[in-house]
């Protein structure tokens, strides 16, 4: 818990959290709102799931917070000082990813709900009532998803170090790369299905009348994930704990 404290005074003294936190939850209402506005002249009702059709973006956002985490105090040297205070490194490289993904966390959830909430209140008659499990998930798993997201860039972010690098994957990943994998002639298909961040749309919208709205209203079903969503999620996790550990294990090595 030592630890976590100053891992938590070190992160919030800059400006990074404040900034990616507040595009986070920007990326996830201002979606919303459009949708519940623009509902009435297209006539056709928002969804819960159209409530979350930023969170992508959002999570891209979530993604470089975590990265800047670990690449800010390569660049300014302070992370030598915390080395030198915890050698064996694991300990702080853990607290550091289980403060930044528990932010991660709460940014996710505020930003999903508030999002709903926005909705709910400019859309006033549609039937946006959380009232399945697969409700539930849509906009409740977003924190969830976020905090395991952290974890990757934390991961990241120990493997590259250094900030532009690091920035430029984590942007580019979620963006492109999945997409551009689909093109790889005969194997892209089947390689896309296992992707990570397919699973985890998998994870966040389950079925053809969840994704409804997450691409604009459109019932298109966004992941060919064969797995279920509870299944995405885990994998998904196994994929972020991978990362880390392979992010510590290169620190270790690298510095020992």
């Amino acid at each position: 818990m030592h630890l976590v404290a100053s891992e938590r005074i070190k992160l919030f003294s800059i400006a990074t959290p404040w900034v990616c936190g507040t595009f986070t939850v920007v990326a996830l209402v201002f979606p919303a709102a459009i949708a519940a506005l623009s509902a009435g002249e297209a006539h056709l009702p928002p969804t819960v799931a159209s409530t979350q059709s930023g969170y992508q973006l959002a999570m891209v956002a979530v993604l470089v917070l975590a990265a800047l985490a670990v690449t800010s105090e390569y660049h300014s040297g302070t992370i030598h000082g915390t080395f030198q205070a915890v050698p064996s490194r694991t300990p702080v490289l853990l607290a550091k990813a289980a403060l930044v993904a528990g932010y991660a966390f709460l940014l996710g959830e505020a930003g999903a709900f508030t999002a709903w909430l926005v909705a709910r209140v400019l859309a006033p008659d549609a039937d946006l009532v959380l009232e399945s499990a697969a409700d539930w998930r849509i906009v409740a798993g977003t924190g969830p998803v976020f905090a395991l997201a952290a974890v990757c860039g934390v991961g990241v972010g120990l493997l590259v170090r250094y900030t532009a690098g690091a920035v430029a994957v984590l942007v580019a990943y979620p963006l492109m790369v999945e997409n551009l994998v689909q093109l790889i002639p005969r194997a892209g298909q089947a390689i896309h299905r296992w992707l990570p961040l397919n699973a985890v749309t998998k994870f966040l919208s389950g079925s053809g009348e969840a994704n409804a709205g997450r691409d604009g209203g459109n019932a298109a079903v966004l992941s060919d994930s064969p797995l279920g969503p509870g299944w995405a999620l885990a994998y998904f996790g196994l994929f972020a704990a991978v990362l880390l550990a392979a992010g510590i294990v290169r620190v270790k090595r690298r510095d020992a």
